[in-house]
Formats: structure tokens, C-alpha cells, sequence
């Protein structure tokens, strides 16, 4: 009997886990903190805050209130960066029927995630979007260039997602956590739009409700969407395109060798329009330097940003990129040269090089250059 009314006196389990991932929020916390409280009126739900190592102390600002607030928690990430492997992290660690995922920025609308609650709890719902799309939504938050990336990207979406949304590219959704669990082990963690790779894995159609909100004005911090976000999602959609079976971060290593061969291209016009009493020779060994130089710093940058070398680490880390990228021309020319001497079509032996080439040199530059964090 004592144990019983012991068990009855704890705190009672959280109905839903919102999921916050932040990087540099810290003027954010308390803030979201007071609204997410002002928006129940009961304790059904936890905060859960991701954290990537930020640098501005966000991780300190949510311990703080955590120490005296049970229904806020904190994941502090260290060697591991990125919007989606934090949110997909955040929800594992929930033991709550459902979960949440938002932006820490202040600009999802809190008050929607008591209608999302009510809309899941319906028999058969699987999947809440709060969309910026359908009659009612607001997305004023959003500028010229964020709403054009955002539009170009839901246009995008539709080569991989089947479900009929409005908004798959919205950060800001509710699901039950059954689903997040079976779908987990597909999810990539690279990149920044978790829904639309749910979408994109779950092995059978989802029941999905949508309700607008009003997108507001960020107030501290600055946005996450730029280039990088891009460029994620393009790998993002060739990972989904070749059925999961190629890694994202391979496809991002294959873009940037492609913008490579631009640079190298417009190097050697250069150096032979400008020096020709160089040559060939030393003109195209320069173009070669400065493209492998820039696919160092691109990759560093955005492939491998998660795990990227800074300060003077980047000498040792680039001369270790140009000998495997070496090794890697010797495995592209001997194959190819092996395949063409057995008769086949030039461009299939330059193909089958070439191929070889960036799987080798993916592979050595992963090990070796940007190798993962303890």
C-alpha cells in the first residue's frame, strides 16, 4: 500500500515532449521557456532542448532553469552539429505518447501546440503540421530570400514525398513518437528538414492534419536558412531519389567535386590567358592546386561542417585531403585505363574511373581528413 500511494505522489509522465534543437539561442530560452508554460494549463508536457555545443552559453541558460523545473531538460551535443540529428535525438530520449519539433528562434507561434495536441489525440492521427501554407497561415516572418528558398524547396519536395501537404519543408510539426521510433534507423541526420525526410521514410501513409499559424519576427540570433541549408537539401534529395541507398553527405562530397571542375576550368583559361609564358603545364598544375583548394574549403564548410577543422589544423588537414585526392586520380586513371584496353566505350572506362575516383577519395577523406569525433 505504501508503495502505491508512493507511486501515485510522483510527478505524473509528461503527455508530449516538445523538441527544441538550438545552436547560439541563448537570448531565446527563458523567453520560450515562459510562453510554452503560458500556452498549458496543466503539466502534460516537457521541454526538451538539443543543444549543439553552442558558444554563447544556451546549454548553461537551460540547465539553470531545468535545476528547478523538472518539465524542462537539456542535451548538450558535442562533435555533432546539425538541425536533424538533433531533433532526432531530442525525440528518441522521450518516453511521451507524442512529440513536437520547433525552432528555438521564437518564430513558430507556441499557442498552436495546444490545437496540434487536441488534432493528434483524435483515433488515427499520426502527424500534425503547423503549416505556413493553408488559408489563415501567416508567414510575415519570413524574408524575400527565405521565402524563395522555401518555395523553390516544398517544389522540390514533390519528387520524394508522396503525401499530399502543404508545407513538408515546416519545422515545426507534432507526431506520435511509435512513428519517430520505426522510422529512426532510415532518418538521416544530416541536413535540417526532419519532416520532410519522415515524409519521405515512413513505410506506410501517414494520417496528417494541418493547421496554420502566424510565422512571427525573430527577436535575437540570426537565421539558420542559407546557402548551407540548400545545399543540405539538394543531397537530401538525391539520398531519397537513389532510394536511401547513397549516403547524403557522399552526394554533397559529389557536388562540391563537380563546382571543382568549374574552378579548375576557369583557372587554366586564366592563367594561360594571362601568363602564357608559363605553359601548359604549370597553368593547368595551378588550376589543379586551386581547385583541390577550394573542394577542401567547400567540403570543410559544408559537407563536413558537423566535424570542421579550424585554425592552423587546416594545413595538416589540407595536405591530407590532396594526398588521398592523389591516390584517388591513380585508382581513377589505372581503371579506366584497364576497362578501355579491354574494349569498352571511352566514356564508360572514364565513367567507371571517374566513379571510382570519388568513392575513393569520399571514403579516405571521411577516415582521414574529417574524421568523427569521439
Amino acid at each position: 500500500m505504501a508503495v502505491q500511494q508512493s507511486l501515485e505522489n510522483k510527478a505524473k509522465a509528461p503527455e508530449l515532449s516538445i523538441v527544441v534543437p538550438v545552436f547560439k539561442e541563448a537570448a531565446n530560452i527563458v523567453p520560450l521557456v515562459q510562453l510554452v508554460e503560458a500556452a498549458f494549463e496543466d503539466d502534460s508536457w516537457e521541454l526538451i532542448f538539443v543543444d549543439d555545443n553552442s558558444p554563447d552559453g544556451t546549454a548553461e541558460q537551460v540547465k539553470a532553469i531545468a535545476a528547478k523545473d523538472p518539465r524542462v531538460r537539456c542535451i548538450r551535443r558535442v562533435g555533432r552539429r546539425g538541425l536533424s540529428g538533433a531533433s532526432i535525438e531530442g525525440m528518441l530520449s522521450s518516453s511521451a505518447r507524442y512529440v513536437a519539433v520547433m525552432d528555438g528562434d521564437l518564430q513558430h507561434d507556441e499557442r498552436v501546440l495546444v490545437r496540434m495536441l487536441a488534432l493528434i489525440r483524435a483515433q488515427g492521427v499520426d502527424l500534425v503540421i503547423a503549416t505556413r501554407e493553408r488559408e489563415g497561415a501567416s508567414i510575415t516572418g519570413l524574408s524575400g530570400q527565405r521565402s524563395l528558398v522555401s518555395d523553390f524547396g516544398r517544389f522540390l519536395s514533390r519528387l520524394v514525398i508522396k503525401a499530399d501537404v502543404k508545407d513538408p519543408m515546416s519545422g515545426f510539426f507534432m507526431v506520435r513518437r511509435e512513428i519517430v521510433e520505426q522510422a529512426a534507423p532510415k532518418l538521416a541526420t544530416e541536413g535540417f528538414k526532419i519532416l520532410a525526410d519522415l515524409l519521405a521514410t515512413a513505410d506506410k501513409p501517414l494520417s496528417i492534419r494541418e493547421t496554420p499559424y502566424v510565422f512571427r519576427e525573430r527577436q535575437h540570433g540570426e537565421s539558420k536558412l542559407d546557402a548551407r541549408v540548400a545545399f543540405d537539401y539538394l543531397g537530401f534529395l538525391l539520398h531519397h531519389l537513389t532510394g536511401r541507398l547513397v549516403p547524403v553527405r557522399f552526394f554533397l562530397f559529389g557536388l562540391v567535386g563537380a563546382s571543382g571542375v568549374v574552378v579548375h576550368l576557369l583557372s587554366l583559361k586564366l592563367m594561360l590567358a594571362n601568363f602564357p609564358s608559363y605553359g601548359f603545364d604549370i597553368s593547368q598544375t595551378t588550376a589543379t592546386f586551386i581547385a583541390m583548394m577550394s573542394n577542401f574549403l567547400l567540403n570543410n564548410g559544408l559537407t563536413y561542417r558537423d566535424r570542421r577543422i579550424t585554425g592552423w589544423s587546416l594545413v595538416p588537414g589540407f595536405l591530407l585531403f590532396a594526398a588521398s585526392c592523389s591516390i584517388g586520380v591513380v585508382a581513377n586513371v589505372g581503371l579506366a585505363r584497364l576497362i578501355f584496353s579491354e574494349g569498352q566505350e571511352w566514356w564508360v572506362a572514364g565513367l567507371a574511373g571517374a566513379l571510382t575516383g570519388a568513392v575513393f577519395n569520399y571514403v579516405t577523406s571521411s577516415i582521414l581528413v574529417w574524421r568523427k569525433k569521439a
